[in-house]
Parts: structure tokens; C-alpha cells; sequence
């Protein structure tokens, strides 16, 4: 009787936990509901099933007037909501949370109930750079909406890399190193991506104890929710990046400079611990046991030793030691641990990265313990060039960005068919799908394109293409459907790259700039603009932004046409063609700072509002926005407008007062009789630059009207000109 009693206690206590599970995932989603769109909470229904092969999956259908998702989580019923908000309500989910979610007023039936299950059991996202780029200012609110975003998509294994330098400090002083060595050794806010990945000590630092402080409060919001909602954050673990400073206390450890990194003075330069050492293992424990007390852990982290920097040995021998004892030391301090590798250096550094010394590198690790993302596959898919990484586990990427540059890049279109063909042909260690893109300034679609194909939707690209125009109109417009089919298949077809357009490089004399060539032509991109603006209108976000972005790509575009035809002037000696030049390119620099001020996506003055609102004191609010101005500037090093962005007010205060410099320059030289002289402008720019990065002086931008309406002024003002 007794055992009989135990039994049905045990049998009661089983159920009760798996119904508490079950009920947990449902309450995750629809609290997610009741963030996005409150109003339309009691409308749907969620239920939790089981996982058929392992596989997630969802199932949409009607019921008595519901709209029920089922899935076998709370992540894949996040993804069944967002195929319904995209496919029957026509709804964009932007990953800002200051774009509100846009709804219809009646919520359209599931006529026919769909089940969809994953591809692949990995959805990666982020770069170590999103976190300079775009996030750096990010209070919860921002971390919020883009949390529910990736859920939305399916991501279940984000990068998870804020707060750090809070566990960092804490190890590095229990090690005897002083405030002042530790906090000089971190950088600035904007660049402690950089700083993460061994490429610059110091620069912009030293970095506050308010900063520190604020980030674990944040990083442990973040977790928690990114956990509550099914994803598995990858979490950093020690790659052998130490302060200089430690050799004061550890003379004799074997600590040797890694390679220059982008031009920076050796003084910026980072230091290496080998992991041969007995210290390396001492602080891999204390900085994982610290990391684990204030953060938890899901046992898999990111370990990045060398990118774009040389190791201190290019020895194959030696590599497969490094990686090796790095391992060691993980499953010391976490018998359960796993190791993700970016291999964006073997890419990078390609020369360098031979064969022989990938393979020593990657054959380090036991098979199946070092997760590698194959970082750029819409340029080059290594794992066609490394024998499948040798085995181990992988994550296929679309990276889309760099910099954050504000433009129309990406070969979308080729990069499915790719990634169709991996999932085909890929081999059994193709583990997931994912996307490393530098930064969120830019269209979504691609990334929304490229996580949807890690589902069996079976949409063709026509299909999703339509869709596409459909809710970023609101409504089903030919005219839109015609602007994204020329833009998917005719404007976005290069390969990702450093690419802006001209108006936010800084101005050289007839010198032809690789990082704004364009594979398409002016008329195609002009062709879209204008089926874009037959939408009946632009009330919807998504909408809104494809204006201003076809439109600034498409001004910025005609300005380097004039700057050809104005370096043509000045060798003729063409004074008035020279004025007449001049004069439209400050024009079409005022059109394009107007037509940006239209979103306050595309403006200066929230990028340094949000840099300003992180400081609770005068001194600090100047420091934050001081780092926020020179990250997408002159950043540092050799890396002069990498991050440039064709944002209002970045245009009017900083591009346009550079080609003001350029421009009068040029006319001087050209009515005195005299020779441009390009380095007396190259100092001249460099001192406004500086100062500029070091002002205070508040940010202004103003639209003025309606932005349909200005942009159909601009559209007849400059079709002729660029027919």
C-alpha cells in the first residue's frame, strides 16, 4: 500500500511539473502577445505539443473564432505567430522597439490549418560588432522588442556578449591589478566589440564603473528573457586576451604582443597569454565561475583567439596545441562546455590561414564540441574549401552588413540559393542556419528572408516577394510588387561590403573609391523609386523606409556622377562648369539631409540622444556621446568613415561641411591659377573632424511636411538628370 501511495505521488508530482512546463511556455508567448499588440491578446490561443523527430514546428489554425498556434515551445509558437502576422495581417515586426506593431482592425481567419517544422535545430544571430554599432546604447526597452524580434524569427542561439567587463573587472582585481590598469585597458563603449576580440586595448577608455555597473543589470534582463523564450545565448569564455598590466603581477608568464590591428599605435595593441600556461586555466575557472554566479550559463561560449590579428606562432603544431589547451581549460572550469568559433579570420587573413594550419586548428578539439560559424557564405562558404570544417559542427551565416553602412547591399537573392544548396549538400555537421550582420541600420528583409528558409514553408522567392511588398504596403499594390522585383532581383545583387555612398567619404581629388561601386544601374534603381511612390500611401513604417532608402541610394549615387564630372572640370580649367557642379552637389547634399529627416531611423540626433541618456552626469553624458560621434566618423586607426551612415544631420553638419571644404577648395585653386592641393584639405578636414567628434553642440533634425509628398518633388526633380 505504502509503495502504491509513493507511486501515485510520484505519478501526481510528474504530471503537475509537465503541466507547469507546458503552461510556462504558453504564458512566455502570450506575454509576448501582450507586449507587441495588447489589444489583440484574448484573440489568439496557444498550445503546447510535442516535438515530432526532434524537430520544432508549429501549426496555425481557426478555431470558434481563436486563432491558435500550436508549437513545441514558446520560440516555435513565436515563429508561428510571426507567419501569421506576416501572411494574413500583412504586418511588419520591426526590431526596434520604437516602431509600433501595425494591425488591421479585423483579425483574418486561418482558413486552412498549416503545420510547418524546422530545417535546421540552430538559428544563430549577431556579431561581437552589432554590439558597437548598433547597441551600444541600448537600455531595455530597445533589448526588449529586439529579444521578441528574434523569437519572432526562430533565432534560438544569440549572441549573448553584454556585461562582460563587469566579470572581467572583478577577476582582474581579485588578481592584484589596480582600478586604473584594469578600466584604461577596456575601451570606450562603442568599441569594446573590438576590444573583445583582441584587436585594441584602451582606445576611448578608460571606461566608467557607471558603465559596468549598468551592463549587468542588463545582461541578466536580457538572459532571463532570452532564456524564458527557448534560446540558448552564447555566453564568452577567456581566449587568451589580458591586460598589460598583468605582467607587473605574472613577470614571468609567457605574455607576448598579438599583430597590429587596422593601423592603431602599438600602445592600442593587445596582449596574449599562451594557454600552455598553468595561469590560463587559473583564469578561464575564475572568469566562468564569476560569469556563472552573476549570469547562469548554458554551457556553450565564444571563444575567438587571433581574428584579424597573427597568432605568436603560425606553426601547425602549434595551432592545434592552442586550441587544444583553450578546450582543456573550457572543460576544466565546465565539463559540459562547447566552443563557438567565428571563422571569419580564415576568411579574412586568407593567405595566412593555409589549409594545413585550419585543419590544426579545428582537429585541436574533439569532434562535435566546437560549433564554427561559416561567418560570409554570400561571399565565400568555407566549408567547401575546408573539407567541411574536418567534421565538426557547423552554422551556415548571411553576414549582409558592415559597418552599419546605410545602403542597398546584399545578394539576397543568390545567398537562398546557396543556402538551399547547403542544406542539400552541406553534409550531416551543417548544424543551422544563421546571419553575423555588423549592424541593424539597414533593410530587414534579408534577414527575415534568410531565417525563414531554416522552415519548410515552401514559398517560392516570387511568393515571398509579394508577400513582402504586400505588407510593407499594407495592402496588396502592384506598383510595390513591381519595386521589389526589381530591387531583389536587379539592385540587391553584390556581394556585401564596406559600401556607402559618396557623400559620407571624405572628398579626394579623382581618385576612385572601391567602397561605393554599385553592380546596377541608376535608371533600374530610379525604376523602382517610382513604382515605389505609386503607393496610394506611405503609412506604413516599412514602407516609409524603403522610400528614404531607395531614395538616399539613389541621390547618393548622382552625386558621385557630379563629383566625376567636377574633377573633369577642374583638369579643363572649366570655372563656370565648375560653380554649376559645385552648386548641385550642395543641392542634392540638402536633399538628401531633408529626405532622411523624414524617420527617426535615418537621423543623427537619436544615435546621441540615446549615447547622452546613458550618463547620469554632465561628464559622463559627454563622454558617452564623444564615443558615439567618433565611432561612425573617424573611428580610429586607419578605419577613417567605415561606419558611415547618410543620416539627417550627419549630412548637414559633418559630410556636407566636408565637400564645402572639397568644393571651395577646388575653385580657389582652380581661379587663383593655382594647383589643388589635396593634403593642405586632408589636414584641413582632419582638424574640422576632430572637432567635430569632440563638440557638444545639440543635434538638430527637423522633417518638414509629408514625406510622400516630398519624395515624388524629388523623384521629378532628378529623373531627367539621371536618365
Amino acid at each position: 500500500m505504502m509503495k502504491r501511495s509513493i507511486y501515485l505521488l510520484f505519478v501526481l508530482l510528474f504530471l503537475s511539473l509537465s503541466a507547469g512546463a507546458k503552461e510556462k511556455d504558453v504564458a512566455v508567448v502570450q506575454a509576448l502577445v501582450q507586449r507587441l499588440i495588447p489589444s489583440y491578446a484574448d484573440n489568439f490561443q496557444f498550445r503546447k505539443v510535442k516535438a515530432i523527430d526532434g524537430k520544432d514546428r508549429f501549426r496555425l489554425e481557426s478555431d470558434r473564432g481563436k486563432i491558435v498556434i500550436s508549437g513545441n515551445n514558446a520560440n516555435s509558437m513565436a515563429m508561428g505567430l510571426n507567419h501569421y502576422l506576416r501572411y494574413y495581417c500583412l504586418t511588419t515586426i520591426s526590431w526596434y522597439a520604437d516602431i509600433p506593431v501595425e494591425m488591421p482592425e479585423v483579425l483574418p481567419a486561418v482558413k486552412e490549418a498549416i503545420d510547418v517544422e524546422a530545417k535546421v535545430d540552430k538559428r544563430f544571430f549577431l556579431n561581437y560588432c552589432t554590439y558597437g554599432y548598433t547597441m551600444p546604447y541600448w537600455q531595455w526597452a530597445d533589448w526588449e522588442r529586439f529579444i521578441d524580434w528574434m523569437a519572432l524569427n526562430g533565432v534560438n542561439m544569440p549572441l549573448a556578449i553584454t556585461g562582460q567587463e563587469a566579470v572581467w573587472y572583478k577577476v582582474w582585481k581579485k588578481m592584484g591589478m589596480t582600478d586604473e590598469e584594469i578600466r584604461s585597458y577596456f575601451t570606450g563603449p562603442t568599441y569594446l566589440p573590438w576590444h573583445r576580440m583582441a584587436n585594441i586595448d584602451g582606445w576611448n577608455g578608460p571606461l566608467p564603473m557607471q558603465w559596468l555597473d549598468n551592463q549587468v543589470e542588463l545582461q541578466k534582463k536580457i538572459l532571463a528573457r532570452e532564456r524564458e523564450l527557448n534560446m540558448k545565448p552564447v555566453l564568452p569564455a577567456f581566449a587568451g586576451h589580458v591586460p598589460a598590466g598583468l605582467k607587473r603581477i605574472y613577470p614571468d608568464a609567457n605574455i607576448q604582443y598579438l599583430g597590429k590591428w587596422a593601423g592603431f599605435a602599438d600602445t592600442y595593441r593587445c596582449h596574449f597569454l599562451n594557454p600552455e600556461e598553468p595561469l590560463f586555466a587559473t583564469i578561464q575557472k575564475r572568469f566562468l565561475q564569476e560569469q556563472t554566479r552573476l549570469f547562469g550559463t548554458d554551457h556553450i561560449y565564444g571563444v575567438d583567439p587571433f581574428n584579424e590579428v597573427d597568432p605568436p606562432s603560425w606553426e601547425p603544431e602549434y595551432l592545434s596545441e592552442i586550441s587544444s589547451n583553450m578546450y582543456r581549460t573550457l572543460t576544466a572550469a565546465d565539463p559540459k562546455a562547447e566552443w563557438m568559433q567565428m571563422t571569419w579570420m580564415f576568411y579574412h587573413d586568407r593567405k595566412d590561414w593555409t589549409a594545413p594550419r585550419i585543419k590544426a586548428l579545428l582537429t585541436g578539439v574533439p569532434k562535435d564540441k566546437m560549433y564554427l560559424l561559416d561567418y560570409h557564405c554570400e561571399n565565400v562558404e568555407l566549408w567547401k574549401t575546408t573539407d567541411h570544417f574536418h567534421g565538426q559542427p557547423y552554422i551556415w551565416c548571411y553576414l549582409g552588413n558592415f559597418g552599419g553602412n546605410t545602403t542597398l547591399t546584399g545578394n539576397v537573392k543568390e545567398s537562398g540559393k546557396r543556402l538551399e544548396n547547403a542544406l542539400l549538400d552541406g553534409g550531416s555537421n551543417l548544424h543551422g542556419i544563421g546571419s553575423t550582420l555588423e549592424g541593424l541600420d539597414v533593410m530587414q528583409f534579408p534577414y527575415e528572408y534568410i531565417f525563414e528558409k531554416a522552415w519548410n514553408l515552401n514559398r517560392d522567392d516570387d511568393a515571398w516577394l509579394h508577400a513582402l511588398a504586400d505588407r510593407h504596403a499594407g495592402t496588396v499594390s502592384q506598383p510595390v510588387r513591381e519595386a521589389w522585383d526589381i530591387l531583389f532581383n536587379d539592385v540587391y545583387v553584390q556581394v556585401p561590403r564596406t559600401l556607402g555612398i559618396l557623400p559620407g567619404y571624405r572628398p579626394e581629388m579623382d581618385k576612385p573609391n572601391k567602397r561605393i561601386t554599385n553592380d546596377y544601374s541608376d535608371t533600374v534603381l530610379l525604376k523602382a523609386w517610382d513604382k515605389l511612390l505609386q503607393a496610394p500611401d506611405c503609412n506604413r513604417d516599412a514602407l516609409r523606409l524603403d522610400i528614404i532608402a531607395v531614395g538616399r541610394q539613389l541621390l547618393g549615387n548622382y552625386f558621385k556622377t557630379l563629383k566625376e564630372d567636377f574633377d573633369r572640370m577642374y583638369a579643363a580649367k572649366d570655372v563656370p562648369g565648375l560653380k554649376a557642379r559645385a552648386s548641385e552637389m550642395r543641392e542634392v547634399l540638402s536633399d538628401l539631409d531633408k529626405l532622411t529627416a523624414f524617420h527617426s531611423r535615418c537621423s543623427l540626433d537619436k544615435w546621441i540622444a540615446d549615447a547622452r541618456a546613458l550618463g547620469d552626469t554632465p561628464d559622463l553624458k559627454d563622454y558617452y556621446e564623444k564615443n558615439a560621434r567618433n565611432l561612425i566618423t573617424t573611428w580610429g586607426g586607419s578605419l577613417n568613415d567605415y561606419a558611415s551612415r547618410a543620416w539627417s544631420g550627419l549630412i548637414k553638419d559633418y559630410y556636407s561641411k566636408r565637400w564645402d571644404m572639397y568644393l571651395d577648395a577646388v575653385l580657389l585653386a582652380t581661379e587663383s591659377n593655382c594647383p589643388f592641393d589635396q593634403k593642405e584639405l586632408d589636414a584641413s578636414v582632419k582638424a574640422f573632424e576632430d572637432a567635430w567628434v569632440d563638440s557638444t553642440t545639440p543635434v538638430t533634425v527637423q522633417s518638414e511636411g509629408d514625406l510622400m509628398t516630398y519624395a515624388r518633388f524629388l523623384l521629378k526633380k532628378y529623373e531627367r538628370r539621371i536618365h
